[in-house]
């Protein structure tokens, strides 16, 4: 049952990442505009924001198995999103979302699969 809760909240991660892309390809992947468009940071922002609450409802045995991302800084990002009041980090948040998100996207796409495998493993 674990498994199947933590794969929910990866698939939920999953569909943030997805959203931080589309506003990239909707604003354009580009630091200038990032660095003066508050709607597009403010989007992105938010999702980054549910992405770190959602780390905290991974099992404390999933982030101990799963330890290629670092969760108690996706969740401090969070915080740190959730109350800088305006004050974000431009530069970083930037770097969050066109660096550290699609690696994220990808392993918790990877661990996905897996946990899908040993699934089906187990009910052969």
């Amino acid at each position: 049952m674990a498994d199947d809760r933590n794969a929910d909240v990866l698939r939920r991660i999953i569909s943030y990442c997805y959203e931080i892309e589309e506003a990239t390809a909707r604003f354009g992947k580009d630091y200038t505009i990032f660095a003066q468009d508050s709607v597009y940071r403010n989007a992105t922002a938010l999702c980054v924001m549910q992405i770190g609450e959602l780390t905290t409802h991974l099992t404390n045995d999933f982030k101990q198995t799963y330890t290629g991302m670092p969760w108690t800084q996706i969740k401090a990002l969070r915080n740190v999103v959730a109350h800088s009041y305006g004050k974000i980090d431009v530069e970083g948040l930037w770097e969050t979302i066109t660096i550290d998100i699609p690696k994220l996207q990808y392993y918790c796409s990877d661990i996905i699969q897996h946990l899908d495998v040993l699934k089906q493993e187990n009910s052969i």
